[in-house]
């Protein structure tokens, strides 16, 4: 393994103090001049038109300085394709947004949302994605069919990636020894909820010119989005520290818009900051998946055909699912790399209840969720070892895949066997399983059962990024490149790769901050993809500002190049390194910034991975569930940080992860279509003191990545683990459990089928 100065090893975070002692900036700091504060009036009902809405006891409250229904408010759109309006007088769900209100506080917004008055009318509505897709089933959108919204992303694909057509479906059928045909759904709508609530700030700074100031660490998507809504705007987006985002906060479209709309009428700065409530009733979770399947495996173990129809509910909007379809679409292959017949269509469905949108996971999760145990019920029926059967099926190097782009895409570089068969020895898989439906052990009235996932996605090498390192003359280094802050320390990396390149102090490395205005294109730290994208265009940008120091005192000193280095700010021939001279020696005074550029292009050429055992005990005589002991593996290539890697890996429990396979879920009033348990007492976590033994695996294969030989990894880090808990509690309990979250009634139910 290469021996390097900081890259695989733990450097405390330059910006690491400032977090823990609370002088971060995080955007409820962020106070301008004269700023209003923007609140939103919330629907009661789940489907229901505005008959009459009466605003003007609220214009009258002093400190109300703008009221906006769906009779003034622009009509911009979001979603995918524009569907979402800001105020709209077809209310979708309970929460959705009726009217908005400006004022000088929040406490006065508050009691103004109070006077206005509305009169509904109450319409028939649909929560389950199946039913909304009958005839006769409600329509929630005049444009769009039978509930179902028109698929496709024209940012990924011309041509609509909805379903997957390879090789002879029929014929896969007719070669194979063993089929199985199943139902399986992960569609409880468990909410990421981060510690900090959605927030945008906008103002206006002249008639075509926006500012927008926001808490996700995807800046330049956000503008994009905007921009698309609102025609002719220019619009700049300043990504601040995040508290936290799991995904859910990389593009706030809807809030942005309706801030936005406010700061217009006021002609002044307005933040829209959800509290816990909101956010908790009303903002997006992750969207329901479905699968009615078939699926084949030959006598080697090897699946050779899958037929299925993915159900997709995505509630009231969609802000970006078709786009996790298409790479939903794409895991599942990475997953199934040896299989030659495919036939997996997907419907993307409006229900009437709390909107879905991207979620760490980005569809993959979704979809493996019910994938993974459908594979699983045609190994079950051949006897099969799922380590195995995972070991012989997973994409390696020579397979290929269709990626999110419609374009086929041939694999490079990665074996994840060995790590497949080091996390299992370290486990003790081996002992544990002993086949499926048989408990590892049964003591009393507690039974354990063990399971496996797999995961990996391609998306770690997605989207262009460009980067600039500047050189300056008295020694330090800045970074140019749009690198925002959710917690995952990507800022961190990139510090360490272009000190590692410049042989330099790392904590004298600067970012900058992320700002559209100020940084180049990037589209943000979602898939994973910072470490290869961002870290090849910063790697690339420092070997090219390290290349034009060297020249430059080249020709100055009439050295050769290659004779010559660069370390601690100093410049020296290699053959004589007591001869050092500053770099200002070199730039010369007034300064000359030596500015290297870094450009990286997208490539799906290879996929990251997990691996995910769980251990789980089950009381027989109540049905809890308890995770006893869990272990994940990876290979990570090289390793960044190992710290910060194995803080990815922990996390994994929460944020709409593993433990959607337990207890996390959003439990709706099918009567009313009012979320029951949205708040922190009745929506169900895992607190500190339940964690149980977490054990990792991490090989450094050296892939051929340019950035250190590094893959991404953190987005993927709890997707396989929800279906290996429910592997395992089938396994304790001796009947399959096919329902998320396996509740103590859902598997009480099981046991007494079974008795």
């Amino acid at each position: 393994m290469p021996d390097y100065q900081y890259i695989g090893k733990h450097v405390n975070r330059v910006d690491g103090n400032a977090i823990v002692t609370g002088r971060t900036q995080f955007i409820d700091d962020i106070l301008l001049p004269g700023m209003l504060f923007g609140r939103v009036l919330k629907s009661p009902y789940a489907h229901a038109n505005i008959l009459n809405i009466n605003t003007e006891k609220a214009k009258a409250l002093p400190g109300v300085k703008a009221v906006l229904t769906y009779e003034t408010v622009p009509n911009w759109m979001c979603g995918l394709p524009h569907h979402r309006r800001v105020l709209d007088r077809r209310l979708r769900f309970v929460g959705d947004s009726v009217a908005l209100v400006a004022a000088t506080s929040t406490e006065i917004a508050d009691e103004a949302l109070k006077l206005i008055e509305v009169e509904y009318e109450e319409l028939p509505f649909v929560l389950d994605c199946e039913e909304a897709l009958k005839d006769g089933a409600p329509r929630i959108y005049d444009q769009f069919e039978n509930n179902e919204f028109t698929p496709g992303n024209p940012i990924f694909s011309k041509e609509p990636f909805k379903r997957i057509e390879r090789g002879d479906i029929e014929k896969g059928f007719a070669e194979a020894d063993y089929i199985a045909e199943g139902y399986y759904c992960y569609d409880r709508l468990p909410h990421p909820l981060p510690p900090e609530c959605p927030c945008v700030i906008a103002k206006w700074t002249g008639p075509r010119a926006l500012t927008l100031w926001y808490n996700g660490s995807a800046p330049h998507l956000q503008k994009i989005n905007t921009e698309s809504s609102i025609p002719g705007a220019v619009v700049r987006v300043v990504s601040v520290h995040s508290g936290g985002s799991y995904g859910s906060k990389q593009l706030i479209p809807l809030l942005a818009l309706q801030a936005t709309a406010l700061s217009q009428v006021a002609n002044k700065a307005v933040r829209i900051m959800m509290d816990k409530k909101d956010h908790f009733n009303s903002y997006e979770v992750r969207m329901g998946s479905r699968i009615r399947g078939k699926v084949s495996m030959r006598k080697d173990g090897i699946v050779n055909a899958l037929q299925g129809m993915w159900y997709v509910d995505s509630g009231m909007s969609s802000t970006y699912a078709q786009a996790q379809i298409a790479v939903g679409l794409g895991e599942a292959q990475v997953f199934l790399g040896k299989c030659q017949n495919w036939d997996l269509d997907s419907k993307l469905v409006a229900t009437n209840h709390i909107p879905a949108a991207p979620i760490r996971g980005f569809g993959g999760q979704e979809l493996k969720g019910a994938l993974i145990p459908l594979v699983c019920s045609v190994a079950r029926k051949a006897g099969f070892d799922p380590v195995e059967i995972f070991k012989k099926n997973f994409v390696a190097k020579g397979d290929g895949y269709i990626w999110r782009d419609f374009k086929w895409w041939d694999v490079k570089s990665i074996n994840y066997v060995p790590c497949m068969e080091e996390a299992s020895r370290k486990f003790g898989w081996k002992d544990k399983w002993k086949g499926w439906e048989v408990p590892t052990s049964v003591v009393g009235n507690k039974a354990i059962g063990v399971g496996v996932g797999v995961h990996g996605n391609a998306d770690i090498g997605e989207d262009p990024t460009e980067a600039f390192v500047k050189l300056h003359m008295f020694g330090n280094v800045t970074i140019e490149c749009c690198i925002g802050e959710s917690g995952m320390a990507q800022r961190h990396a990139a510090q360490k790769m272009v000190a590692e390149v410049m042989k330099v102090p790392f904590d004298s490395v600067q970012v900058v901050d992320p700002d559209t205005h100020f940084t180049p294109y990037d589209a943000g730290l979602i898939g994973s993809r910072g470490t290869i994208t961002i870290g090849t265009a910063c790697v690339r940008a420092a070997n090219d500002a390290r290349n034009k120091l060297l020249a430059k005192a080249s020709k100055l000193l009439h050295l050769p190049v290659e004779e010559l280095d660069t370390e601690n700010y100093t410049l020296f021939p290699k053959g004589n390194p007591g001869m050092r001279l500053p770099w200002i020696a070199i730039t010369g005074t007034p300064e000359i910034t030596i500015t290297g550029e870094g450009v990286y292009e997208q490539n799906f050429d290879k996929p990251n991975f997990a691996i995910y055992f769980a251990e789980v005990e089950v009381n027989l005589d109540t049905g809890e569930a308890k995770l006893i002991s869990a272990l994940e593996g990876s290979d990570v290539g090289q390793i960044i940080d190992p710290i910060n890697l194995k803080m990815q890996m922990e996390g994994s429990f929460g944020a709409a992860g593993a433990d959607t396979a337990f207890f996390e879920e959003g439990i709706i009033d099918q009567h009313t279509g009012r979320i029951m348990n949205g708040n922190m007492i009745d929506y169900k976590w895992r607190t500190f003191n339940e964690f149980p033994k977490f054990d990792t695996v991490i090989l450094e294969s050296q892939f051929d990545s340019e950035a250190f030989r590094a893959l991404g990894f953190g987005e993927i880090s709890g997707s396989p683990a929800p279906s290996a808990i429910l592997m395992a509690i089938s396994n304790a309990i001796g009947v399959e459990v096919n329902q998320y979250p396996a509740t103590p009634e859902v598997i009480l139910r099981a046991l007494g089928e079974v008795r």
